[in-house]
């Protein structure tokens, strides 16, 4: 595993401890998906009912895969090695990529606004001096918007062992104010 990608690992394990008990449980999920649905200001039913179920299919995979012990939690330990393990984990980032970019374009023109993007994901928990970074590695058009491929390509990147200099490594620099 390429450093990046361990940085991005234990980002990520930070992150979905929404609640900051030093474990990932059903709870953090619950709070993380509360927090993007209400940022998903314009977006309809259908698209916050799929990024639900995509965060509900994160959980549910992360649990069946690694609480071999059934204590309802999942350890930094345990995260590491799997969420980087795309025969394992790979369709539910597909399906969490999808169903997170297609959140942040609620007029459905296959384009997302900075300040969506911004409001999701500070709403997972990204700084946000990160997240423009990132919004501007996607290398936005004139009017300041990105693809929802070139994000939900950028997420699946992200879990990718093997890759290093992709715009999600802005995600994991040192942060500035």
């Amino acid at each position: 595993m390429r450093d990046e990608a361990a940085k991005r690992v234990e980002l990520v394990f930070s992150l979905f401890d929404a609640n900051g008990n030093g474990v990932i449980d059903s709870d953090d999920f619950d709070l993380m998906t509360d927090r993007v649905v209400a940022a998903a200001v314009g977006s309809d039913d259908s698209a916050k009912a799929a990024v639900r179920a995509a965060f509900r299919r994160y959980w549910t995979t992360l649990a069946t895969e690694l609480d071999t012990d059934g204590d309802g939690v999942i350890t930094v330990e345990e995260f590491r090695p799997f969420v980087l393990d795309p025969e394992r984990f790979g369709p539910t980032i597909a399906e969490f990529a999808r169903a997170l970019s297609a959140l942040g374009d609620p007029d459905g023109d296959g384009l997302i606004e900075r300040p969506l993007f911004v409001a999701l994901m500070k709403a997972i928990g990204f700084e946000e001096a990160n997240i423009h970074a990132l919004f501007d590695a996607f290398a936005p058009d004139a009017a300041d918007r990105i693809t929802v491929a070139a994000w939900a390509s950028g997420i699946e990147d992200y879990y990718a062992p093997d890759l290093a200099g992709i715009p999600g490594d802005r995600l994991v620099t040192a942060r500035t104010a």
